[in-house]
């Protein structure tokens, strides 16, 4: 399935929001009109598409990887504490 427009400008906003002046989550209302909670939920779903990946190859690596390391250093926090 295609990328929306809001999906594409979920992936340029996330790779150049760094750009952008103050707090990202203020940004994320501002320029897209969006909770930074559903931001998150729309972008962790998009960078599992074969779509995003054609659309930004490097940020979607980047995010995944970002995400995949998140998620390991959760799972060794949980086992340490059995």
């Amino acid at each position: 399935m295609p990328l929306t427009d809001r999906d594409r400008a979920i992936l340029d906003f996330e790779g150049e929001w760094r750009r952008h002046a103050g707090a990202k989550e203020e940004a994320i209302r501002a320029e897209l009109g969006l909770s930074p909670a559903r931001y998150y939920q729309l972008l962790g779903r998009l960078i599992d598409t074969a779509e995003a990946q054609e659309h930004d190859p490097m940020l979607v690596k980047r995010l995944r990887r970002l995400r995949d390391a998140r998620t390991a250093a959760h799972v060794g926090r949980a086992a340490d504490m059995r």
